[in-house]
C-alpha cells in the first residue's frame, strides 16, 4: 500500500541499540544524490534537526 502523497514525509523515530535512526524518503536520497554510508552531518536549530551533507 503506497502513502498519500501528504503523509510521504512523515517519518518515525525508530531505535536500534543504543542509537536512534530515521529513514529518508528515496525521493529524497536521488534528488540531493546522496548514497548509502554517505557520510552527513546533523545540524540543530531550536527545536529542529538539519541534515546536511559532510564537507571534508
Amino acid at each position: 500500500m503506497r502513502r498519500k502523497i501528504e503523509d510521504r514525509n512523515v517519518r518515525k523515530i525508530s531505535k536500534r541499540g543504543g542509537s536512534y535512526s530515521v529513514t529518508i524518503p528515496v525521493e529524497m536520497m536521488r534528488e540531493l544524490k546522496w548514497r548509502e554510508k554517505q557520510k552527513i552531518v546533523f545540524k540543530r536549530s531550536g527545536d529542529s534537526l538539519k541534515i546536511v551533507d559532510w564537507e571534508k
